[in-house]
């Protein structure tokens, strides 16, 4: 395929490590992240951008990696679910999600890590209605989503005791 043969040259900055990759034009952020950074968390569902499966914040903002070209995030800052933890001890919401017993065979459980932890950012005090809502675009075919729902109110009452989101 002739636009295979053009490689371009990508600079992202992941999990606040700068990485760099060659890519070919049509290689996807999911696939660059697993790949060719290793980082194996971000799981491919759907490849659609309908199960969330592959959400990842991309400065910031929840993104369906399995819809966004490697060469569209140059120059970006990107993180994943193995960026949430610190050395020794799990992120809120990982914990919560642990605790709650809030996963089952855990394929979903990435993006909505990272899909509720932007939202948490930004909103420190969710109802069990924001939590359904801002997870509705996160599809889990083994839970029936309430020990999920209360898994996000537990971390965003573990985040505003600690008084900073993380």
């Amino acid at each position: 395929m002739a636009g295979d043969a053009v490689m371009h040259d990508v600079r992202v900055t992941v999990n606040g490590v700068e990485r760099r990759a060659r890519v070919i034009p049509r290689m996807l952020l999911a696939d660059l992240l697993r790949e060719e950074f290793g980082l194996t968390g971000t799981h491919l569902g759907c490849e659609h951008g309908a199960c969330g499966a592959c959400t990842v914040l991309l400065d910031g903002a929840p993104t369906r990696s399995c819809l966004v070209f490697a060469v569209q995030v140059d120059g970006g800052r990107v993180e994943t679910v193995e960026g949430l933890a610190t050395p020794g001890a799990l992120h809120p919401l990982q914990e919560a999600f642990r605790t709650r017993h809030a996963l089952q065979c855990g394929f979903c459980t990435p993006g909505m890590l990272m899909t509720l932890t932007a939202y948490l950012r930004e909103h420190s005090s969710p109802t069990e209605s924001d939590i359904r809502e801002i997870l509705s675009g996160n599809l889990c075919r083994c839970t029936g989503y309430q020990n999920i729902v209360q898994a996000g109110l537990d971390a965003a009452a573990a985040l505003r005791a600690a008084g900073a989101p993380r």
